[in-house]
């Protein structure tokens, strides 16, 4: 293995699960933003790869989900739209689709960011209020 891929396993492996869910949302806005790119050089075939990568990353995420919560049905509806609309974005090579998603994607980034700021107690007064 390279060094620079042992780096990246690593780096994964001592990851919370919080910074792994900021990293997908990362890689789903690089991969869509790259194929943004793609689309307008007429590079469909790399379009077509970065669009299936953003894919894999939300099943990734929709992956770990627990729907049994009401926070888990609704990221399920979000993951669910934005998997059918990289899709169509895909199957018309539509950059129009793609920058809609794009502030969709960066918004759950950031609020999982924030999240991943607050200390279980923050987070723990935060779910009381929500649950009132």
């Amino acid at each position: 293995m390279n060094p620079y891929a042992a780096y990246k396993k690593q780096s994964v492996t001592t990851m919370t699960p919080i910074e792994i869910v900021i990293k997908l949302y990362s890689e789903t806005e690089r991969e869509l933003n790259r194929s943004v790119v793609f689309i307008k050089e007429k590079n469909y075939e790399s379009a077509n790869n970065a669009l299936n990568k953003s894919v894999d990353l939300i099943a990734a995420l929709r992956s770990v989900l627990d729907v049994s919560l009401p926070i888990g049905k609704n990221l399920d509806a979000i993951y669910d739209f934005l998997e059918k609309q990289i899709i169509a974005a895909n199957v018309k090579k539509d950059v129009e689709i793609v920058n809609s998603l794009l502030p969709m994607v960066a918004e759950l980034k950031d609020a999982f960011t924030q999240i991943g700021a607050m200390s279980k107690d923050e987070i723990a007064a935060q779910s009381l209020q929500v649950s009132k």
